[in-house]
C-alpha cells in the first residue's frame, strides 16, 4: 500500500475513533438523565439518542469507506503483482514474469 492509502485509513481510523468517545460521553449522559427520572432530563435524552444513532451512521458509513478502500487497493495490489508493475496513469506495463527450471 501507498502513503496516501494509509494516511487515509489513518484518518478514517481517528474519525471513528474520535466519535466513539463521543458515543461513550453521550451514553453516560443518557443514563444519568434516565436515573434521574427528572422530566426535563429524560426530554433531552430524545435529542441525545439521536445524536447517537448519527454517530453510529457516522460510524458504519466510515468502516464502509473504509472496506471499500481497503478492497480497492489490494485489488490494485494484486492486480500490479500479476500483470507486471503499473504505469503512472495506472494501466498495466505487461511485463512477462519468467521462473527459472
Amino acid at each position: 500500500m501507498d502513503g496516501k492509502v494509509l494516511q487515509n485509513f489513518q484518518k478514517s481510523f481517528v474519525q471513528v475513533q474520535d466519535i466513539l468517545d463521543q458515543n461513550r460521553l453521550l451514553i453516560n449522559e443518557i443514563n444519568q438523565n434516565h436515573e434521574s427520572k427528572q422530566a426535563d432530563h429524560l426530554g433531552r435524552n430524545v435529542g441525545l439518542i439521536r445524536e447517537l444513532n448519527n454517530n453510529i451512521r457516522t460510524v458504519a458509513s466510515l468502516y464502509g469507506g473504509l472496506s471499500h478502500s481497503f478492497a480497492r487497493s489490494v485489488d490494485a495490489s494484486s492486480e500490479g503483482e500479476s500483470t507486471g508493475t503499473l504505469r503512472s496513469d495506472g494501466k498495466a506495463n505487461n511485463q512477462k514474469r519468467f521462473r527459472c527450471e
